[in-house]
């Protein structure tokens, strides 16, 4: 796990500070102690009402005692929340919003709706995906063209298109619950059974794309049944200390000769780890047997397969523009003030006009140059999928074709330029 930007590591080490010194079960307890104190007095009372003079002097002592140990141990929490917020204060400083100048979000609700929608669903949130939106179908957003941002007028028909295949999406949420009923077995019964099966009923697809998912899956059965940790759903092979390595010897010959082509010198190693049965962690092949990390590692495989065969990338877009925009807001909004000072103007149209320093995993290659005519892509001239998979821009597809079948310039295949689909990077 990557460590924390330095912006949040005195909020880290706050949070580890407040948990090993604010103890509130005891402040808990001692509430309770003095409610007990205060109930048995009473009950006391109650039943003999002449011991009412005595019973309360009694009480002062233990009373006060129990009170001075609540407010003892409730200060370190106090200390410590103050403290928390002193640090959350200093990391966020309230600064004002940028100004409405350059607002695309109001010039495309359509698609914001969607985002939310998407991220609500990715996240296993589905009566509130629901619920979102049928109240987005209730009441249509209305697009507001704002000043710097395309008019939203001018893409009604794509944006809407777009909205809408989520927006009908009875059939995505099933698919979704699938995804988070194989992630659950995964992570928490550690059950490799349903994502072996789902991936094997899309063998052909996975492969033409290059995917390892699912010797990733099964190479993982092997270590497990190998370690005597897990059962492929045949009967148990109890012979001694070898049932485990029998098992996993047994699983191997009756799965792994179809990964033979492609996986040919893995196949070997995790055979050749069954002579080493008797101290496996010692052996060549110990890395295979102590990766704590494999589970996780196959759950995020699944995860980036499952959302790309939707044709979903595996992190929520909504995320992650909330985020870099979190990161970006402060650089931006100090930009906006040397402007203001200087009296100076935004002149760039299509990029900022400072470096954002976004985290190594937020860097996309978000710029296309078309290889025929060496050109970056832009909104007039977009970058245009043929059917054969390759990809170059709207203008050479036009001037090659000319209106009419034309062969790739990178392969054999002959396509229509009707048959080309926008590449939205």
């Amino acid at each position: 796990m990557a460590p924390p930007p330095n912006g949040m590591q005195e909020l880290m080490e706050q949070v580890e500070l407040f948990e090993k010194t604010a103890n509130l079960s005891a402040s808990i307890n001692d509430v309770h102690n003095t409610i007990d104190l205060l109930t048995t007095a009473r009950a006391k009372i109650a039943a003999d009402p002449q011991t009412a003079p005595l019973t309360l002097a009694k009480l002062q002592d233990p009373l006060k005692k129990s009170l001075e140990a609540a407010q003892k141990d409730i200060k370190p929490i106090y200390s410590g929340l103050g403290k928390y917020g002193k640090a959350l204060d200093k990391r966020f400083k309230d600064k004002p919003l940028p100004t409405a100048e350059n607002d695309a979000l109001s010039s495309h609700p359509q698609l914001i709706n969607r985002a939310i929608a998407m991220h609500l669903l990715r996240e296993g949130e589905f009566s509130v995906a629901s619920t979102f939106i049928q109240e987005a179908n209730r009441h249509p957003p209305h697009a507001e063209p704002t000043l710097n941002t395309p008019n939203p007028y001018l893409n009604e028909s794509w944006e809407k298109d777009i909205a809408e295949g989520t927006f009908n999406s009875e059939k995505l949420q099933e698919q979704f619950a699938e995804m988070y009923h194989i992630l659950h077995e995964l992570r928490q019964e550690k059950n490799l059974g349903p994502a072996i099966e789902w991936a094997r009923a899309r063998s052909d697809i996975l492969e033409a794309r290059g995917s390892n998912l699912e010797f990733e899956l099964c190479r993982l059965q092997f270590v497990c049944l190998f370690s005597g940790h897990g059962t492929d759903g045949e009967d148990q092979l109890m012979d001694g200390t070898l049932h485990g390595p029998l098992q996993a010897w047994t699983y191997a010959r009756r799965e792994f000769g179809s990964f033979q082509r492609r996986y040919a010198k893995e196949v070997q190693k995790l055979m050749g780890a069954l002579a080493y049965h008797e101290n496996v962690p010692e052996s060549p092949y110990g890395n295979y047997f102590s990766n704590d990390t494999a589970w996780e590692e196959v759950a995020t495989s699944f995860t980036r397969e499952f959302c790309s065969l939707l044709g979903l990338s595996a992190d929520s877009p909504l995320y992650i523009a909330a985020t870099a925009g979190a990161i970006a807001l402060p650089h931006l909004l100090k930009l906006q003030s040397i402007m203001e000072k200087t009296r100076t103007e935004w002149t760039t149209q299509n990029e900022l006009p400072v470096e954002i320093p976004l985290p190594p995993s937020y860097h996309f290659h978000s710029i296309f140059v078309c290889p025929v005519s060496k050109e970056q892509s832009t909104d007039q001239n977009p970058p245009m999928m043929m059917p054969c998979g390759h990809v170059i821009a709207d203008e050479s597809l036009q001037r090659l074709s000319k209106g009419a079948r034309f062969k790739c310039p990178y392969c054999p295949s002959e396509s229509h330029p009707r048959d080309a689909k926008k590449v939205f990077l």
